[in-house]
């Protein structure tokens, strides 16, 4: 399979694993794992015939190792990002002193106000590298690097998970916590 093919098959999944699993038939249990039979024959009917090695190519090689698939390869699910309702079991855990998120200078603003908001997910994302929160913003255009006081608001009372993939997963990052660039 060719890294475009990989591409494509990686944004059906977070698609189908995510976001949308009744548009495309698949069914999630509470933890967020499909069968991967199923997702198999989604793909297919979705113009995305996939064998379970190359599912499990396109597992391996995501460079954001956004999906895990079961020790046994019957079930797969996404580490984080959902926008329907899951409980992934991640336990709280301490974060580092501080994390990072990359956003976008139009952002800026209402994150100044607001904070940081899981809006259609269920948590915020945020990163112990500064490369991969960059890599975040720089989707939406000229990246902007915040910085995110995690360990306070640890022990000011607010859960953090890390997920399978490294990400740290909180409910909401209020403005008092968050270190803005030039400041």
């Amino acid at each position: 399979m060719n890294k475009k093919t990989e591409i494509k098959v990686s944004k059906f999944l977070s698609f189908a694993l995510r976001h949308r699993p009744e548009e495309v038939g698949n069914e999630l249990d509470e933890g967020g794992w499909a069968d991967v039979p199923s997702v198999l024959e989604a793909a297919a009917r979705n113009g995305y015939a996939v064998s379970l090695e190359e599912l499990q190519q396109v597992v391996a090689n995501n460079d954001k190792k956004r999906f895990a698939l079961s020790d046994d390869l019957g079930r797969i699910r996404a580490s984080q990002g959902h926008s329907v309702t899951v409980e992934l079991g991640y336990t709280p855990g301490e974060p580092l002193e501080l994390l990072f998120h990359g956003t976008v200078a139009r952002f800026l603003g209402s994150i100044r106000t607001q904070g940081l908001l899981k809006g259609q997910r269920q948590h915020v994302h945020l990163s112990a590298q500064e490369a991969t929160a960059r890599n975040v913003g720089q989707r939406r255009g000229t990246p902007v690097l915040l910085q995110v006081r995690a360990l306070a608001m640890h022990h000011d009372g607010f859960a953090f998970y890390l997920s399978d993939n490294g990400v740290w997963l909180t409910e909401t990052v209020t403005p008092n916590y968050i270190v803005f660039p030039n400041e």
